[in-house]
């Protein structure tokens, strides 16, 4: 359904401050995926259990949950260009003492510092990019921006394999540099200063001791769920991290201040419906991303290189996508585009439920294609509407929020997804393709939810009659 706006002038100084803004996002996002591939090359390199080589990826996203919530105070405290900046600045140092580790306990404690400022990367350049495009422009400009987080999950193991394919381990940490170098470089030039620094703010301590640990220890008892030796504690630690949440809510209502994430703002339409999608949607994209790369691997015995090839038609989808999107997204109603790229997710999903039949190739990668193309269609706009209907001021707080419910997602998503994997492994025995194909049906059920989420987005009317609130 056509709103008849006119279609947003977006000029080359408004792009050139999103394309370095995305560079942080990318070094950001495709560092939780790149060494997904190197976990082989890691156990013979520094000479430890398979078992405990999972702590190089699960220490960064950690790291990254327990981040996100502290960049809105960031911004307001020391503004969110400078915060942005440091952010990069910190990314790259721990991306080179990465590559300089000499066991396996010093790049688990690189990899944290590198999650902190990983973590803390796109909800500042959201917040910044939000503020540069303004209201009128912010559909269009999010659009493609937003295809960044949809791409890392298919490009990161694509381009680690590649890297190992040509040379050492290190390099996977080193192909940071170059990036976040050009972004230190063009972000004062191109990265508007944004508000200034609110030298008042208190950080808000008590919600920061039980935000950021809380959503640390819950992933923690999540990832663990699924082994045997490990599931009292895990099962502690969910309910630990569980308690910590719940009192941050209640802290969150009745402090006087401002919270690390103001929980009242989720009660606000349109933004608990937008934050409810973005939710599954990145448990959906980050839970395929966690499948099937498992499944082309040890079920169909497809090499490395073959199934990031596989895997690529998803990051074609997305990109085509979210070209399509910046074109028609201040013409089309955010509600008619979530809901038709629900539906794609939810169709490109289907065939994956049936991999005990033994599907093609061709038919994998043509529902990964469809399932790019609905991914894109969801993420800009819900993020569109988010931003419009919040203040300038509490761009960074809300960024900060959309941000962390989205990585919340991914990772309890893909940790919960986990945990039901193994449980059909169990039940299935030796047949692994039928249990990757009944783990599956979480991915669907998790887009019919994510609907359901969608219909309570604002129609048409309700998105044009309603502004931005004033500042």
């Amino acid at each position: 359904m056509s709103t008849g706006a006119a279609r947003p002038a977006v000029d080359l100084a408004l792009w050139r401050t999103a394309f370095v803004l995305v560079l942080g996002t990318f070094m950001a996002t495709i560092d939780t995926t790149i060494v997904s591939v190197a976990m082989d090359v890691l156990v013979d390199r520094f000479a430890v259990a398979v078992t405990d080589i999972h702590w190089v990826s699960t220490a960064y996203l950690l790291a990254v949950v327990a981040a996100v919530p502290a960049s809105g105070w960031l911004a307001d405290r020391f503004g969110g260009r400078r915060a942005w900046t440091a952010s990069i600045a910190v990314f790259l140092l721990a991306s080179l003492l990465c590559a300089l580790a000499w066991s396996l306990p010093s790049l688990i404690a690189f990899r944290v510092l590198q999650g902190v400022a990983g973590g803390l990367l796109p909800p500042l350049g959201q917040a910044l990019l939000a503020r540069a495009a303004g209201p009128d422009r912010i559909g269009r400009v999010i659009s493609v921006v937003a295809v960044v987080p949809l791409l890392s999950p298919v490009l990161g193991p694509l381009a680690g394999g590649a890297i190992l394919g040509a040379t050492s381990w290190p390099w996977l940490f080193c192909v940071n540099i170059p990036v976040g170098a050009v972004a230190l470089l063009l972000g004062h030039r191109c990265v508007p200063a944004g508000a200034r620094a609110e030298r008042g703010t208190p950080f808000d301590l008590r919600g920061a001791a039980l935000l950021s640990p809380g959503l640390a220890v819950l992933v923690y008892g999540l990832t663990g769920l699924g082994h045997t030796a490990s599931a009292p504690l895990s099962v502690a630690a969910i309910a630990l991290g569980a308690a910590m949440l719940v009192a941050f809510v209640v802290h969150g209502l009745r402090t006087r201040g401002v919270p690390l994430i103001d929980p009242r703002l989720f009660t606000r339409p349109p933004f608990g419906a937008a934050a409810m999608a973005l939710v599954t949607l990145g448990a959906s994209v980050f839970g395929t991303m966690f499948l099937l790369p498992l499944y082309l691997q040890r079920a169909a015995g497809q090499t490395a290189w073959e199934t990031g090839l596989l895997l690529a038609p998803q990051g074609i989808g997305a990109a085509a996508g979210s070209l399509w999107v910046s074109g028609v997204v201040h013409r089309l109603a955010p509600r008619t585009l979530v809901l038709s790229g629900i539906v794609l997710v939810a169709l490109g999903t289907v065939v994956f439920t049936q991999l005990a039949r033994d599907v093609p190739d061709a038919l994998i990668a043509g529902s990964l294609l469809v399932r790019g193309l609905g991914a894109a269609m969801i993420g800009a706009p819900v993020m569109t509407l988010a931003y419009r209907a919040v203040a300038p001021s509490g761009l960074p707080r809300a960024a900060g929020a959309l941000s962390l419910l989205n990585t919340l997602g991914g990772s309890v998503g893909t940790a919960v997804i986990a945990v039901v994997l193994h449980a059909r492994f169990t039940v299935r025995g030796p047949d692994a393709a039928a249990a990757f194909a009944d783990t599956f049906w979480l991915v669907l059920a998790l887009a019919v939810l994510a609907a359901v989420a969608a219909t309570r987005l604002p129609r048409p009317r309700q998105r044009d009659q309603a502004g931005p609130p004033p500042a």
